[in-house]
């Protein structure tokens, strides 16, 4: 499988890829934890439909010491126990804010209040801006049909 644009390689996409790693490099430096921040984006991605984000996060966080069976569970996680509080409400945001078009109010206000509960105004902040940012890389992937299956962890920086 090919893909259909070398977005990697385009000069264009170069100039906004670089804006959008800058902002995931302020989301990774912020006090959310490193551990959320990869189950949102695992998250995201498998709602998506992203192979590529999906591949990269799964070895970024099994490389980071996450367990299998919390990878593997993530997709189930609300029948799962091996997720804390905070992270459901981050999940739970995650799905809602990922599937923005499928809801008619958007996110509710219990999922807010859910999130708010266990994260401060920058973590949230950094929670949001994740979940704005790992829907673009989807969504690029998905659009050029970027193959998934040989990222090595730290491939890209």
């Amino acid at each position: 499988m090919e893909s259909r644009l070398n977005f990697f390689g385009n000069p264009l996409a170069g100039k906004v890829l670089k804006h959008i790693n800058s902002a995931n490099k302020v989301i990774a430096d912020s006090t959310l934890p490193a551990a959320t921040q990869e189950l949102v984006k695992i998250r995201s991605s498998q709602i998506n439909g992203c192979g590529f984000c999906t591949d990269m996060h799964t070895k970024d966080a099994t490389h980071a010491g996450e367990t299998a069976v919390r990878l593997h569970l993530v997709a189930a996680w609300r029948e799962a126990t091996v997720f804390t509080d905070a992270e459901r409400a981050a999940l739970e945001l995650t799905e809602q804010g990922t599937r923005i078009a499928d809801a008619a109010g958007g996110v509710t206000d219990e999922a807010w209040a859910n999130a708010a509960k266990h994260y401060d105004e920058d973590q949230l902040a950094a929670l949001v801006s994740l979940i704005a940012v790992i829907n673009a890389y989807n969504r690029v992937n998905v659009i050029v049909q970027q193959p998934a299956g040989d990222y090595q962890p730290g491939q890209f920086g």
